[in-house]
């Protein structure tokens, strides 16, 4: 009986905008070991991804690292794999953006180790069908997905040990299912449990055995350092497939080697996939609750068995419409791209785009970065280069353009200095503000959500506020005047008025100064209840000025915009006003637990009803931390956050 062809593969990455420690504790305690393990035992060939955040990190901070794998990558012990350079899920870019980021990595691989590149590592397994015309202009030969795509397809497992050829617009690329049981058992379970499994699909005559994962399960991973090096995982795994190689049961491999060899299972059309939880978490808390139970109800063997991939969550995109946050990221992202090429596609603004379109800050899940204010930070810094190099020399200009895709109209208001976002359909708020010297975005923080693990462990997270309206910039409110700091904070209380969800009609003044935006809210009797008129200077500055209606509330409420502020910014108000300040902190799931997360703070302007009318500036002060008032909090530092540690 002839071995199985067993492929090993490990990803490692690191995302744009992580902390320089992370980075450093990677290597020392995952991608270094693990690669001086498997070359102890020369436990080759190997397949190996290394993203190109972590690769450019490695040049300047650890090129020994580099020499080693590159040795090894001569020596034809480790085959490289390509993706995005910056690790972008590449469904959700422009097409021409696909291939681009393709190219990137392959020119790196070959520049680096002097290889052409042929297969590809596809981030986060997010599949769509057009993918494959994208991926063969790129010079992609063959690509990793997830047995569960061929699954819920109605492939059967049994069927799934052979590379298949899908294509779309009569361009093709070969597809290899991830063997998903052996994700569960590599590094998680003892070694004779993965040595069984591959004896046991040897016997049932399968020629190839797919196992491709992310490298910091092999250390990075919580507990995970001590069972696999610690406690000797590693040492035994490869002792243990080691002894089936001697006898002739199993034979490491590459893919290029497995595409040569290894029988075609015939041609596949997948639809839109990515992995079982990643499905899971892109669902909102109430579906994705209803799809906890629903696995539960079934039980484990059958959700295991083939009727449990055809119970499927939602796709990766659905993450754009979950959270607002990240698609306002996304939109904008692709409004520089297209104006990037129309501008003859500058090399360091395509480059600070491509940095831009790292998947982590896009998403969340029990990995994904969404929640971690520097990586989203790193996002709106990318763009910010971008655009300042793309708007050099521009007059100050006002878009009207429904610039996020959801079908009502944004005020996008840019000069040389600056990028603003108003939207019209949320009372005027302002949902981007960047002045492009620092590059911060000021409304770059999250809105306090219900997610679906809320509530499932009351010691951990009974007291978790939410908010009932989407955070922004300047949204205004009329507050009861018995309402107390404590209960505004915490999200519980109901405003006597709010202009946070109500459309307004507006007008654009505009002189080669200044851009004046008058938005108007409708009262009773025709008169307007509320007028917000917003003046934005060509150097980024803004003033807001405010009349309305005394007679709204009752004489002791108060008027109240809101400003949910990502970093410090000089506000100076007229008449001067009562400010509340509070931290704006999420509680959200981690491979580590709940963690608790500093995402900005907000600032809530307060004038008496009865007065009528107020005004505030703001002044921007890019290259400060914004620093809270409020006694007992601190401006967020990288101890408050919690580093990710994987895609």
């Amino acid at each position: 009986m002839a071995p199985i062809r067993f492929v090993f593969g490990l990803h490692l990455h690191q995302p744009v905008g992580n902390f320089d420690h992370v980075f450093a504790d990677h290597v020392r305690d995952v991608y270094r070991p693990v690669l001086e393990h498997l070359s102890s035992r020369d436990f080759f060939p190997a397949v190996l991804h290394l993203s190109g955040p972590l690769l450019d990190w490695l040049e300047e901070h650890d090129a020994s690292y580099l020499d080693l794998l590159g040795r090894l990558v001569a020596d034809r012990r480790i085959e490289p794999l390509l993706a995005g350079y910056y690790e972008p899920v590449l469904a959700s870019l422009p097409r021409a953006d696909r291939v681009e980021q393709i190219q990137w990595m392959r020119d790196a691989i070959q520049r680096r180790f002097g290889v052409d590149a042929r297969g590809l590592w596809l981030t986060e397994r997010v599949w769509e069908p057009e993918l494959a015309t994208d991926l063969a202009d790129a010079g992609v030969r063959y690509a990793l997905v997830d047995d569960r795509h061929f699954l819920v397809s109605g492939f059967s497992s049994e069927q799934l040990h052979a590379p298949y050829w899908t294509e779309s617009g009569g361009k093709r690329v070969a597809l290899f299912p991830i063997d998903e049981r052996l994700r569960y058992l590599i590094p998680f379970r003892p070694p004779a449990e993965t040595a069984d499994y591959l004896r046991s699909l040897r016997e049932a005559g399968q020629r190839l055995a797919v196992f491709a994962d992310d490298a910091e399960k092999f250390g990075g991973w919580p507990g995970t350092h001590d069972w696999v090096y610690g406690k000797g995982w590693l040492h035994r795994f490869m002792e243990t497939v080691g002894g089936q190689i001697e006898r002739g049961e199993v034979q490491l491999g590459t893919l290029s080697e497995a595409l040569e060899v290894v029988p075609s299972g015939g041609i596949a059309y997948l639809p839109t996939a990515s992995y079982r939880e990643m499905e899971g978490w892109s669902l909102p808390p109430e579906p994705a609750r209803r799809l906890i139970q629903l696995e539960r109800d079934l039980g484990p063997e059958r959700v295991a068995g083939p009727d449990g991939a055809l119970i499927r969550g939602s796709h990766w995109r659905n993450f754009l419409v979950k959270y607002p946050e990240a698609n306002r990221m996304h939109k904008k992202m692709q409004a520089l791209s297209l104006l990037c090429r129309r501008r003859g596609d500058p090399g360091s603004a395509r480059r600070a785009i491509g940095r831009a379109q790292c998947n982590d800050a896009y998403w969340h899940g029990v990995f994904g970065g969404l929640y971690l204010p520097h990586l989203r930070e790193a996002i709106w810094q990318n763009l910010a280069r971008a655009e300042a190099e793309l708007r050099r020399g521009e007059d100050l200009e006002a878009e009207v353009l429904d610039l996020d895709g959801d079908g009502h109209n944004e005020v996008w208001i840019h000069s040389d200095q600056f990028s603003a976002l108003l939207s019209p359909g949320r009372g005027g708020a302002i949902e981007e503000y960047i002045v492009f010297v620092g590059g911060i975005n000021y409304a770059n923080t999250l809105t306090r959500r219900r997610e679906p693990y809320h509530g499932t462990d009351p010691g951990d997270n009974a007291e978790v506020p939410f908010d009932a309206e989407p955070r922004a910039l300047l949204v205004d409110r009329i507050l009861p005047g018995g309402l107390g700091l404590e209960a505004y904070a915490a999200g519980d209380y109901w405003p006597v008025r709010t202009w946070a969800d109500t459309a307004c009609s507006f007008s654009i003044q505009q002189s080669a100064d200044q851009v004046e935006i008058v938005c108007s809210f409708p009262g009773p009797g025709g008169f307007d209840a509320m007028e917000k008129r917003l003046s934005f200077g060509r150097d980024g500055g803004l003033g807001v000025a405010y009349r309305w209606d005394p007679n709204m509330g009752s004489p002791d409420d108060v008027f109240a915009p809101e400003l949910s502020l990502a970093s410090r910014i000089e506000l100076r108000t007229e008449p001067a006003s009562d400010n509340w300040t509070f931290p704006i902190e999420t509680i959200a799931k981690s491979e580590r637990g709940l963690d608790r997360t500093r995402q900005g703070e907000s600032v809530t302007l307060r004038w008496p009803v009865t007065l009528g009318e107020g005004s505030v500036e703001l002044a921007p002060a890019s290259s400060l931390q914004y620093t809270s008032s409020a006694p007992g909090h601190s401006p967020a530092t990288a101890s408050d956050l919690a580093p990710i540690t994987r895609q």
